[in-house]
């Protein structure tokens, strides 16, 4: 296999290993804001099956188990997916969680149609390019089936950190030893092309705080 240079997303798998190895559980054990929105949306669609991306240690995913739903959780961490694993074990949840090591650069193992919603917190905005983001886009939708709902955040161009740190080129920056996709608003709008755009809402996360979009989108039925 040929060797290639490494991209600032291998470099961020190895910072994500090394941070959950380093703080396991680093969220805590409560859901995101996001999250807790996108249960009721998801809940308003009648989705039953879920596919979570860059599920971290699973507070979430967990959250949405609890609320009954099946889930399939991935992230590109491991550490992070096997602190997953261990908890939903612990909260006997088990049977309404999958969880797998799966790099969203590449294409998901899922068939056509196979999930009833997609959730992404703070995903999409990793150290992805512009051409990566789109294709991960093209991938949740193919999974969704007709009238799927696919909710995701990402921090923005009007948050703190953009422009500072250490520039990777793609409005990619890196601060803190974590580096960011921070997204413009045409990008979410060509995301959106050939779905139905709901929402896209502002909201702070954090200490800083972090300045995020919450983006809901429909694949058309």
């Amino acid at each position: 296999m040929q060797e290639h240079d490494p991209t600032p997303a291998d470099d961020q798998r190895r910072h994500w290993q090394e941070t959950y190895a380093a703080h396991p559980a680093m969220y805590g054990d409560q859901p995101s804001a996001a999250a807790v929105h996108a249960l009721d949306r998801f809940r308003a669609a009648g989705a039953r099956r879920v596919l979570e991306l860059g599920a971290g240690h699973g507070r979430d995913t967990l959250f949405f188990a609890r609320a009954g739903l099946t889930v399939i959780a991935t992230d590109f961490s491991r550490t992070g997916i096997d602190q997953l694993r261990t908890a939903a074990d612990g909260a006997g949840l088990t049977g309404s969680v999958s969880a797998d090591v799966h790099d969203v650069r590449r294409p998901l193992p899922l068939g056509d149609g196979s999930v009833d919603a997609v959730f992404a917190h703070m995903l999409l905005c990793m150290a992805l390019s512009t051409d990566e983001i789109h294709a991960a886009v093209a991938e949740v939708r193919r999974v969704l089936r007709p009238g799927g709902v696919f909710v995701y955040t990402v921090r923005h161009t009007g948050d703190a950190h953009y422009g500072r740190g250490t520039a990777h080129g793609d409005d990619i920056f890196e601060h803190g030893g974590f580096a960011v996709h921070f997204f413009p608003r045409r990008l979410v709008d060509a995301l959106a092309e050939g779905w139905q755009l709901e929402e896209v809402q502002s909201f702070e996360e954090g200490e800083l705080p972090r300045r995020l979009w919450r983006v809901t989108q429909v694949r058309p039925a």
